[in-house]
């Protein structure tokens, strides 16, 4: 990369990276010092507004997936859970999708007893009208709740799948019948295939929350962050990080070897909050531990982590369109 493109991306890095402080996402700046402090049992972890939803989210949030949409992992999962809730997490991420109903499945045991503390969002992954509704009161029984605070449209990828999602019986006549009925408090769509595709989403209908795939590889091809993430900050739509270790290829000798630069990376950007899958209890506390301790990178240490994950950024955002 040329010293002019270098410029440009920083000059770039820096004005979105202020947009953040401008719309009031800067979080409080902790020395790395702290991280030999960490209390193990603190909920001390900043938070950020979720758009114009009115919930403070804090900046790490549970994703429904890895061990929690396992089948024969009931008792872990429940565990992590449990654990992610008593350190502050407020906000989870499901799919009717993930482990054909696990996820649900296991988040229900948990939300039976504690539904009212944190913000619960699922999503549907049928296009149309009638199938959304049927994984609607399925994803409820399964949750063991009668509401939900997001309902999410699934992994949109093509402009087919806009076209199905906002035809007369499409999955979106099934959300705004579900909040109109008041089953169903906010709105969103999901994707981390095609950035374009989730533009258009976003400039066709006015979507509450919006959760993308963004990680230190995101800038070497089809970029979230340069071609959806400044729209969605401009709408004030609360915007949740995803793909962030990116299955753990991420990490690799030589270039992005912690999950503390994979972490930090994407929350110096304007996010409200990111989702992570757990494996094991031991990665919930690690993640909890970085967003304690979050303090934003500069520009130049943002360009310099790019730069790391530039040889093998195909392999570290596979579930992207190639461009």
């Amino acid at each position: 990369m040329n010293n002019h493109r270098k410029e440009s991306r920083r000059s770039f890095v820096k004005k979105i990276v202020g947009g953040a402080a401008v719309a009031g996402l800067a979080s409080k700046m902790v020395p790395l010092e702290a991280f030999s402090k960490w209390n193990p049992e603190s909920t001390d972890m900043a938070t950020r507004p979720l758009g114009k939803t009115g919930h403070h989210v804090r900046l790490f949030s549970l994703g429904g997936q890895a061990t929690l949409e396992k089948p024969g992992t009931e008792e872990e999962s429940i565990a992590i859970i449990n654990r992610a809730i008593d350190l502050g997490v407020n906000y989870i991420d499901t799919a009717a999708a993930y482990g054909r109903g696990i996820s649900e499945t296991y988040l229900g045991k948990v939300m039976k007893e504690r539904r009212k503390e944190v913000f619960l969002a699922t999503k549907t992954n049928d296009r149309s009208y009638d199938g959304s509704m049927r994984l609607l009161e399925k994803s409820l029984a399964q949750l063991q709740t009668d509401k939900l605070d997001c309902w999410q449209l699934h992994n949109v990828r093509t402009d087919e799948d806009l076209k199905k999602i906002f035809a007369d019986d499409g999955a979106i006549k099934a959300m705004e019948k579900a909040k109109d009925e008041k089953i169903v408090r906010f709105l969103g769509i999901s994707g981390h295939y095609d950035p374009h595709v989730l533009r258009r989403g976003i400039e066709q209908y006015p979507f509450d929350t919006i959760l993308m795939a963004l990680n230190v590889a995101d800038r070497h091809n089809a970029s979230f962050i340069e071609h959806l993430l400044p729209h969605a900050v401009r709408k004030g739509i609360g915007i949740i990080g995803m793909k962030i270790p990116a299955r753990g290829r991420m990490f690799r000798e030589g270039g992005i070897t912690k999950m503390e630069q994979a972490m930090r990376y994407v929350l110096t950007l304007p996010v409200n909050t990111v989702i992570v899958g757990i494996t094991k209890m031991e990665e919930l506390e690690e993640n909890i531990r970085i967003a304690q301790s979050f303090r934003p990178y500069s520009a130049e240490e943002m360009a310099h982590l790019e730069d790391l994950a530039k040889p093998y950024y195909a392999d570290a955002s596979w579930f992207k369109v190639s461009w």
